[in-house]
């Protein structure tokens, strides 16, 4: 099936999946069922089978589900059984945190690059990174053919930086900044905002 016949909602439970399998497999366990995904997830059995049928049939009858081999073969369909390099923009308080995060490379990403627009942090070492800077990004960016980056900016300066990354060869885009951003439809953009996401439990919570 190509990959425009799935559904992007099934695509973005795919990684859920990997997180749970390897949990299973430090765990020590080898074998498991749809069932058994769908308890530890909150997710029906049945949408686990049905999601998965999009890619392929990956367990068998009576013993289910292979842990490491279905694990392999959702990094494969997500494309993360290589390394991805990243840009970070922003080398503030969010962009030193992203920089920082030792939980990028295990999953099949790692912060080759960081950039920011003020002057004082252009030349700052976080970590084993060098800020650049924004002048530097193109060419930076085309050296290391990175095609995935992150926005860690005010949400006033987030359009023109994406503008940028665009520019530059980014096709993946993960926003930090509370604004919706408009890039041409080849690249792929995905949202975190804590507060939109507070506001939306807090509807929940007796006032």
């Amino acid at each position: 099936m190509g990959k425009q016949n799935v559904p992007d909602i099934v695509v973005g439970r795919l990684p859920i999946y990997l997180r749970a399998l390897n949990r299973m497999l430090q765990e020590g366990q080898e074998y498991t069922s749809s069932h058994e995904l769908g308890e530890r997830l909150g997710i029906s059995s049945a949408q686990i089978r049905k999601d998965l049928s999009h890619f392929g049939e990956f367990g068998k009858q009576g013993t289910g589900y292979h842990i490491a081999y279905l694990r392999d073969q959702l990094r494969q369909i997500l494309h993360v059984d290589r390394e991805w390099p990243m840009a970070v923009v922003g080398a503030g308080d969010l962009g030193r945190a992203i920089a920082h995060y030792k939980g990028f490379t295990p999953r099949g990403f790692r912060v080759m690059a960081l950039f920011d627009a003020d002057p004082a942090r252009v030349g700052e070492r976080i970590g084993a990174l060098r800020v650049l800077a924004m002048d530097e990004l193109e060419r930076e960016i085309k050296r290391q053919n990175i095609k995935v980056a992150m926005i860690a900016v005010p949400a006033e300066a987030a359009q023109e930086v994406a503008n940028q990354l665009v520019q530059a060869g980014v096709r993946a885009i993960l926003n930090y900044a509370p604004i919706t951003l408009a890039v041409p439809p080849e690249v792929h953009v995905q949202y975190i905002d804590p507060v939109a996401h507070l506001q939306h439990m807090t509807y929940y919570l007796d006032a």
